[in-house]
C-alpha cells in the first residue's frame, strides 16, 4: 500500500518514510502543497500523512482541496496541540490527528489502524445504490441525488448519510455514529456529529431548520425518519 508523507522538515520526512518502508509500505514524499496535490493525483496513495504547518499552504487548506475530489484517508501531523486545531482538522475530513513529537511506534500503529478501518470497513460496505425518502446514494460512483438533483457531500457527510440509509428508522447515539462513521479509535468529540448533521440537513432537508428526514430524538441521538 502507498503512503504519502507531506512535511517540510526533512529529518521528520525521511524518518517517517524510512519507518513506513520497514513496515512494508511504499513511502512517497512531498514537502509542500503543490507536490502533495501532484503526487496525490498521479499516484493515488492509500493514505496521506499531512503536516499542518507547510510553507505554501496549511495542511488544513490541502485537506480541504483533497476532500473535493478524494476520500483518501488523511492523518494530520502537527506541533500544535490545541483542541480547536484538532477539531478543525477532523471536521475538514481528516481521519486522525497526531501531535508532534510522536513516537514512530505510535504513528505506525495509527497508520495500520486507519488503513485497516478503511480497507476492512467502509470499503466493504454495501455497493449497490440505495434509495429512500427521495435520497439516492451510489457508494461505487460516490454520487448522491436529493429529490432528483445531484448533491455534493464531503466524505464524512457521505459516509454518515450512507450509514443512515442502511439503517432507516433506527435511532443512534452520537457515540454510536462516531464509532461507525469516524471509527471507534478516532479522537473526535460528540459535537462533531452535531456539526456534520447540521451540514447534512442543509443539503438534504427541504427546510433544514425543521428537518423531516434526519431527525433528532431528544435525549438519545439521531435517526433517518421514513414515515
Amino acid at each position: 500500500m502507498k503512503v504519502l508523507v507531506v512535511d517540510d522538515e526533512m529529518p521528520i520526512l525521511e524518518a517517517v518514510a524510512y519507518n513506513l518502508r520497514k513496515e512494508g509500505y511504499v513511502a512517497l514524499t512531498a514537502f509542500d502543497a503543490e507536490q502533495c496535490l501532484q503526487i496525490t493525483r498521479a499516484e493515488k496513495p492509500d493514505l496521506i500523512l499531512l503536516d499542518v504547518m507547510l510553507p505554501s499552504a496549511s495542511g488544513f487548506d490541502i485537506c480541504r482541496m483533497i476532500r473535493k475530489t478524494s476520500a483518501v484517508p488523511i492523518i494530520m501531523l502537527t506541533a500544535r496541540a490545541e483542541e480547536t486545531d484538532r477539531v478543525v482538522g477532523l471536521e475538514l475530513g481528516a481521519d486522525d490527528y497526531v501531535t508532534k513529537p510522536f513516537s514512530m511506534r505510535e504513528l505506525m500503529a495509527r497508520v495500520k489502524t486507519v488503513l485497516r478501518r478503511t480497507t476492512n470497513g467502509e470499503k466493504v460496505h454495501i455497493k449497490q445504490p440505495i434509495e429512500l425518502c427521495g435520497i439516492r446514494i451510489d457508494p461505487t460512483k460516490y454520487e448522491v441525488t436529493v429529490r432528483g438533483a445531484k448533491t455534493d457531500l464531503s466524505p464524512k457527510e457521505f459516509n454518515l448519510l450512507l450509514f443512515f440509509l442502511r439503517h432507516p428508522d433506527q435511532v443512534f447515539s452520537r457515540q454510536t455514529l462516531l464509532d461507525n462513521v469516524w471509527g471507534a479509535d478516532a479522537y473526535v468529540e460528540d459535537r462533531t456529529v452535531d456539526v456534520h448533521m447540521r451540514w447534512l440537513r442543509e443539503k438534504v432537508e427541504e427546510v433544514p431548520s425543521r428537518p423531516e428526514r434526519l431527525v433528532t430524538v431528544r435525549g438519545v441521538g439521531y435517526k433517518l425518519n421514513t414515515d
